[in-house]
């Protein structure tokens, strides 16, 4: 009789439930950085006015653990002219904000969005009468 009340099943548990050692317990999911609102106003913003002026035309947003990227495009198909990207780990030591040409090279770096997008209105050259 004691070998049918082993084989009963235990009803305090239910049958879903699995136990799982610490050493097997999932690690929890580190959080994807993202442009916050006001960044993404911010980036927005310098982007309309490119693409009114017929410079840009297509954008892509994305995001990592380590990093957020919106890249900028002339055209859909092609590689991004521009990467402004985001980088926390980056935030104490030469700024979480940069501007990356297509060809790799930093063109802006800091610690301000504003700052860093400040590379994309440099003034066209006028010819002046004197």
């Amino acid at each position: 009789m004691s070998d049918i009340a082993d084989e009963s099943p235990d009803w305090s548990r239910p049958a879903s439930l699995t136990l799982v050692q610490p050493s097997q317990a999932p690690k929890p999911k580190e959080a994807e950085v993202f442009f916050t609102r006001a960044e993404l106003e911010a980036i927005l913003s310098v982007y309309g006015r490119k693409v009114v002026e017929g410079e840009w035309r297509d954008y892509a947003i994305g995001a990592s653990r380590d990093m957020a990227v919106f890249a900028v495009h002339r055209r859909t198909s092609e590689q991004p002219l521009y990467r402004i990207e985001k980088r926390p780990k980056l935030a104490r030591k030469q700024g979480a904000f940069s501007v990356i040409a297509a060809t790799g090279l930093v063109l802006k770096r800091g610690h301000d969005l504003a700052q860093v997008l400040k590379v994309f209105e440099k003034r066209a050259l006028r010819l002046i009468d004197a």
